[in-house]
């Protein structure tokens, strides 16, 4: 078996990554994934170090890695962890908030927990068997709770930018999902970062180029402890689907998911799905009566909609 030689430094290397045709040391694939971070930061304009920057955290290895990645460039930065009270029997939710609390105390960083229960007064689980009669998936719930929750937590707190870990991999799901369905509104919102408008909080993706297996080394090679289970709910899901089929694609054609995502980026600089759109879509916007969140519905938002039945149920 040949040795993997580092590209940099001619020492053995700890991984390859074909889709770049490059192999590297410890040192210097640590060193490359905090450059290429900033590069991505600077490349899309995503908040600069004079802006405070809300990591969303789910005790996972990329959220973690985000994090740490931050702070090494140091960027004023602070954590969030939204218990969502999933799985008691496994201890899911609480062991997660525990890898965050730990991460945050060993650096000394803020870190701003969310207790779902406690704040809406019944878990994910709960709310997804009250939500149209129990007929929605644990998962679009928890999306709705989530995207709610960190956007009125980022702008309560006065962040000035919202920060999530979605990899690559997510990303060329998420585009693989709209794109079979013509989804045309998500395509439209699908972006290394939206700007902040009308309530919604500045949201940006440091990570959107690196995929889950760069992420992970990346953990594993910073000795970053995080929990490896998925959550249970996410079994079967569409994401994972898709997820299995580019990575079947990206076996016999290193390089498939960031061409995908990059094409796309370049189609939207080319005048398709633009960005710009969403502004004339979202001219509608007017605050919750009973949370202040900005909807479309005229009404309720969705996510009171659902606690209002959920507290009839």
């Amino acid at each position: 078996m040949t040795t993997m030689i580092c590209n940099t430094c001619g020492q053995k290397a700890v991984i390859r990554m074909r889709q770049h045709r490059l192999a590297l040391c410890k040192d210097h694939y640590l060193e490359w994934i905090i450059d290429q971070t900033q590069r991505f930061i600077e490349k899309y304009d995503m908040f600069n170090r004079r802006e405070q920057v809300l990591v969303a955290v789910s005790g996972g290895k990329d959220s973690l890695a985000l994090w740490d990645v931050l702070w090494r460039l140091s960027y004023p930065t602070a954590g969030m962890y939204i218990h969502l009270g999933i799985a008691r029997e496994t201890e899911y939710s609480d062991l997660s908030e525990q890898y965050a609390r730990e991460f945050a105390a060993e650096r000394g960083l803020p870190l701003h927990i969310v207790n779902v229960e406690e704040e809406f007064g019944q878990t994910i689980p709960e709310l997804a068997q009250v939500s149209r009669r129990g007929r929605s998936k644990p998962c679009a719930v928890c999306g709705l709770v989530k995207r709610h929750t960190m956007n009125r937590t980022a702008r309560e707190l006065g962040f000035d930018v919202l920060a999530t870990a979605h990899n690559l991999d997510d990303e060329a799901a998420f585009l693989f999902g709209n794109v079979l369905g013509w989804n045309i509104r998500q395509l439209r919102r699908q972006a290394p970062y939206l700007p902040e408008k009308d309530g919604f909080a500045r949201k940006v993706k440091p990570f959107c180029r690196f995929t889950e297996r760069e992420t992970a080394a990346y953990a594993l090679l910073r000795g970053i402890e995080y929990i490896e289970d998925e959550c249970p709910h996410a079994v079967g899901s569409k994401q994972i689907e898709y997820k299995n089929l580019l990575n079947q694609l990206e076996e016999a054609q290193p390089g498939a998911k960031l061409r995908f995502m990059l094409g796309f980026l370049q189609a939207r600089e080319d005048g398709f799905f633009p960005l710009e759109e969403i502004v004339e879509e979202d001219l509608d916007l007017q605050p919750c009566p009973s949370c202040g969140q900005p909807t479309t519905t005229g009404g309720l938002c969705s996510l009171c909609r659902l606690l209002e039945n959920a507290r009839a149920g």
